[in-house]
């Protein structure tokens, strides 16, 4: 069973906020616990606070610039389908999936790793805005395939009704910095 963190809690917010925002809490609890304890105690008390900055300065240093996912979007975009499933299923394998294709317009592909299964919807990748419809269409290939679950490849704009299908059926979209940290190679100059 792998743990989560709820979205909304104080070390997921903080995971998601700049890193030095973490230090200067965790300096700050340190302080305050110095007025009640001695010295020696009151440094751990901002020890966690310490490591989720640590985290999130790791993850902010390894994700890629602005820049990166815009020229790996533009780079996607401008390729053929043929193209872009050989690259994406090329980032799958390199990840350690077993990639199988699949033939219909709801799935493109099925993952395996570790003993579960994950499809993939990727064939409007280059539409402008990404509607509902194909996340609907992923979802019932989903349980069709008894999959874990199911990722949506796109590069255009996610709209509010599909971000929040999305997030009620648990289907990862996946865009910008996602698309550019599977796809190192594409985007580089």
């Amino acid at each position: 069973m792998k743990l989560r963190m709820h979205e909304n809690s104080l070390f997921a917010i903080l995971l998601r906020s700049q890193w030095w925002i973490s230090v200067a809490i965790a300096l700050g609890v340190t302080i305050v616990a110095s007025l009640f304890l001695p010295m020696e105690y009151a440094a751990f008390a901002g020890v966690p606070f310490l490591v989720i900055g640590a985290v999130a300065g790791w993850r902010q240093l390894r994700a890629p610039s602005a820049r990166r996912i815009e020229r790996t979007v533009e780079a996607v975009r401008a390729m053929s389908w043929g193209d872009f499933s050989r690259v994406l299923e090329e980032a799958f394998q390199r990840d350690g999936y077993r990639v199988t294709r699949l033939e219909g317009a709801a799935a493109d592909f099925e993952l395996f790793k570790a003993g579960r299964r994950s499809i993939v919807g990727c064939k409007r990748w280059k539409v402008a805005r990404l509607g509902v419809e194909p996340l609907r269409e992923l979802y019932a290939a989903r349980r069709a395939h008894d999959a874990h679950e199911c990722i949506y490849v796109a590069v255009g704009e996610i709209s509010d009704p599909a971000r929040a299908f999305a997030t009620e059926k648990n289907i990862r979209v996946m865009h910008g910095a996602d698309l550019a940290r599977l796809l190192p190679r594409i985007g580089r100059a």
